[in-house]
């Protein structure tokens, strides 16, 4: 079986974070790039199946890391290799900087097309855009069946099994392999790799993908690409957030309600 996760570099949750305001996008120079953490236990999570599977004798799985990138985030790979995946593959070409979600969902899709994978599992949002459709989008272009928000996952030789939370209870979803899930943060705690794992990361094979090397699969799913169209969607402005202002004080002589009422209505707020 081959499971493919889709792990995200994102900006350090305790770094800065910095917009350029002339593009729009996020400055990655400002904090330090790390592994987005619901795909690093979406990524331990599927370790584990293959762990388990190859002790209790059930079948190989071959664990492949996939992200979509720039060229800088290779090492967010190397972590996912050395946590236990055997290879990874890296889309990275300078014509997708600032892909939108619709963008990034045809290239991962063509991407995974090519790689041929029994099962996806990706993490339900992301710490940077937390756009939370990217699996069904997959799911969608890939024609394959999505199974999404899974709190729990069981992997068996022909289909995926999980449960979501909702209002009214816990749900019991099942797919039939091969198929799409996303998974949530209730995903088991990532290992921290050991040094034989940092080690053999650096022999084990990560693929790096141009658009030119996707071709094929891009015409297969009726995307066109040209050299300058990376989104499907256009940022018009960007504009910094406006400093907070000081808040005011209301000292209790009587008439603070009143007043704390009058404030909320004026910022229609109430």
């Amino acid at each position: 079986m081959k499971i493919v996760v889709l792990v995200k570099p994102v900006p350090d949750t305790y770094g800065d974070r910095v917009l350029n305001l002339e593009t729009g996008l996020a400055d990655r120079a400002a904090s330090e790039t790390v592994l987005d953490e619901i795909t690093e236990r979406a990524l331990e999570a599927v370790i584990r199946h293959a762990e388990e599977s190859a002790k209790s004798g059930a079948g190989d799985v071959e664990v492949i890391a996939m992200t979509m990138a720039p060229a800088e985030s290779q090492s967010t790979l190397r972590k996912a290799l050395a946590m236990g995946a055997a290879s990874a593959v890296h889309v990275a070409d300078e014509r997708l900087a600032g892909a939108d979600l619709v963008r990034t969902a045809e290239v991962l899709a063509a991407a995974l097309r090519r790689a041929g994978a029994d099962l996806i599992v990706a993490g339900n949002g992301s710490t940077d855009g937390s756009g939370g459709v990217m699996p069904s989008m997959l799911a969608e272009l890939l024609e394959l069946p999505a199974a999404t928000r899974l709190e729990t996952l069981e992997i068996t030789a022909d289909a995926v099994r999980g449960t979501r939370e909702t209002d009214g209870g816990t749900m019991t979803v099942t797919a039939a392999l091969p198929a799409v899930v996303s998974v949530t943060e209730r995903m088991p705690d990532p290992r921290f790799p050991a040094l034989k794992g940092i080690m053999g990361a650096k022999k084990k094979p990560l693929e790096v993908l141009t658009l030119d090397d996707l071709g094929a699969e891009l015409e297969a799913l009726g995307v066109e690409l040209d050299e300058t169209a990376s989104a499907r969607s256009i940022m018009v402005a960007a504009t910094q957030r406006p400093a907070r202002e000081a808040g005011e004080i209301i000292t209790d002589d009587g008439t603070a309600g009143e007043r704390i009422a009058a404030f909320l209505a004026d910022r229609r707020l109430a």
